[in-house]
């Protein structure tokens, strides 16, 4: 199977986002004593304050966005950063990192679905489309058996489970409106949008702070406070800042569809992470499950050659 250098780039763009994304699952456990808001609020800071010295140390080189080119900014960072993880974070609290993640591990066949260009034929993403549904099968038959005996169950577990729905369905209208958005203003460069993005998010995140989240004198008290500002930073600048930026490049260089599928490796190194903080081993079906998605992944790139 042999790639074009844009196409090969953009793949390698994808799976290099879902590494930095698959680092937001195990954030809210990491930081037991930080609210929802507060982690939000600190990781999307964190993004905006990179995106803002990005701009001032090329401020010779670059433009700053239209008016329209903000509101843009705004409504699509909501959607897919403030938003979207405010309520990512709030669904893992509730009904811990599994079942959140495997939710949201159906992003890609919503967006595959949605984003197929008219020239491919619904044979040739079959294929990709059975084996992460296969793999998506698998791991939540796992992740629900081990849900009845954790305590987080009954209403608490099912108020997560909507929770994060929603979250699923933000990220997934996020990543057509902004794949569409970058095709449409090709003089814009992806470094550009992803730091008006992280401005944009950055704004909107202290304001939710501001509102919402805890005082400082709390936030003071906290045990872990060098953990606490480390996740922050590593998720505001990897998971954010980076993460925004190589998606960008995907979103360019693939067709939605593709760049949709590029997300199953986001699932895959969530839960990379969450068997390494809890210093366990995948089960023989989470195994199975991963190696399904993987080969997702190949027969859906194979299928956009």
């Amino acid at each position: 199977m042999i790639l074009k250098r844009n196409d090969a780039l953009g793949i390698a763009a994808g799976l290099g986002a879902g590494a930095l994304w698959g680092m937001v699952f195990v954030a809210p456990r990491m930081t037991p004593g930080l609210t929802s808001v507060d982690l939000t609020a600190g990781r999307f800071v964190s993004y905006g304050l990179m995106a803002m010295v990005v701009m001032l140390l090329g401020r010779r080189l670059r433009r700053l966005p239209t008016g329209s080119q903000a509101l843009s900014a705004l409504g699509l960072s909501l959607l897919g950063a403030t938003g979207y993880y405010l309520l990512l974070a709030s669904s893992i609290s509730a009904a811990g990192s599994e079942v959140p993640t495997l939710i949201i591990g159906t992003i890609p066949i919503w967006v595959m679905l949605l984003g197929k260009p008219l020239g491919l034929k619904w044979s040739a993403l079959l294929p990709g489309l059975l084996l992460t549904l296969a793999g998506l099968a698998l791991m939540m038959q796992t992740s629900l058996a081990n849900a009845v005996a954790l305590p987080l169950q009954g209403q608490q577990f099912w108020w997560g489970v909507l929770l994060a729905l929603v979250a699923m369905a933000s990220w997934t209208a996020f990543a057509m409106l902004n794949a569409s958005w970058l095709k449409r203003h090709p003089q814009v460069s992806v470094t550009e949008w992803s730091n008006w993005l992280g401005l944009a998010t950055g704004i909107g995140a202290l304001l939710l702070w501001l509102f919402a989240g805890s005082t400082s004198n709390e936030l003071l008290a906290l045990d872990s406070k060098g953990l606490v500002v480390m996740v922050c930073i590593a998720t505001g600048v990897g998971s954010g800042w980076a993460g925004s930026l190589l998606w960008n490049v995907a979103s360019r260089r693939l067709s939605v569809s593709l760049a949709g599928q590029l997300i199953v490796s986001e699932t895959l190194f969530g839960l990379f992470y969450a068997f390494v903080w809890d210093g366990g081993w995948p089960t023989p079906s989470q195994w199975l499950a991963a190696g399904l998605f993987t080969l997702g992944i190949l027969a859906s790139i194979r299928a956009h050659r």
